[in-house]
């Protein structure tokens, strides 16, 4: 199982293929996507990746989150999700996720928050068909009806379809295939629609009922910064340049 990544969705457009069909595809964006922590068996009792998105405002960040985020060598982040996966599949700690993490034709399960609509009717909700438009109906014509029962039990259960707050639900969209990446822009976009709005927070993932694509990389595709070495270098620059004089 490897890591999924957080993505921002851009919105949706359509793409055509060399036969001139046209594909409806939405289009999701990771700004910097890099791995924050980790999570061991050892220390958490479970294994899995923290990760973070987006660029936060040091001053709407607290001094304990700034604090981690400089152990971690990354800029605070605005969005913070974990993903379970694999002792053997763990990406570097500073390493920033990339767009070919996924590949053309792999399928992908994709969860967002729906967009809010709400206090709707039970028509609107729960698709019911209404009252009659005469015989006795009088000001009710989109309402539900009757929602009890006689004297036994004499109540309402829970979980009756009624007239409620709609939308600003977590929902997992299932199956979704992935029709083309671009690694310059962070773009990857999926064939059909994602819950949410435009602009609003995505986690992607590996299809659980699909097997992972034969070209997927393993454990994920990401580059690291060379801050390790820039060091070393620095130091060396100064050497050259002596025995250049000498």
């Amino acid at each position: 199982m490897r890591s999924g990544v957080i993505a921002q969705k851009v919105g949706m457009t359509r793409i055509f293929t060399d036969l001139g069909e046209h594909i409806p595809v939405t289009v999701l964006k990771m700004d910097g996507c890099q791995v924050v922590a980790h999570r061991t068996d050892e220390v958490n009792g479970y294994t899995a990746m923290q990760l973070g998105v987006g660029k936060a405002k040091v001053k709407n960040v607290s001094k304990a989150e700034r604090e981690r985020f400089a152990k971690a060598e990354v800029e605070p982040k605005m969005k913070l999700a974990e993903f379970r996966v694999e002792a053997d599949k763990l990406i570097p700690v500073g390493a920033e996720i990339t767009a070919d993490h996924y590949v053309a034709g792999q399928f992908v399960d994709v969860t967002g928050i729906s967009i809010g609509k709400g206090f709707a009717g039970p028509m609107k909700k729960w698709l019911f068909g209404g009252l009659r438009a005469t015989h006795g109906v009088s000001l009710s014509h989109r309402s539900h009806g009757s929602t009890g029962n006689r004297q036994d039990p004499g109540k309402t259960f829970k979980n009756k379809k009624m007239a409620g707050h709609m939308g600003a639900e977590r929902i997992t969209t299932l199956n979704l295939k992935v029709v083309q990446t671009d690694v310059e822009r962070g773009l990857v976009l999926v064939q059909g629609a994602v819950p949410g709005k435009a602009g609003g927070w995505i986690y992607l993932r590996d299809a659980i009922k699909r097997p992972l694509h034969k070209d997927a990389p393993v454990p994920g595709k990401f580059r690291v910064g060379a801050k390790a070495d820039a060091p070393a270098a620095e130091a060396a620059a100064p050497s050259a340049e002596e025995n250049k004089e000498s």
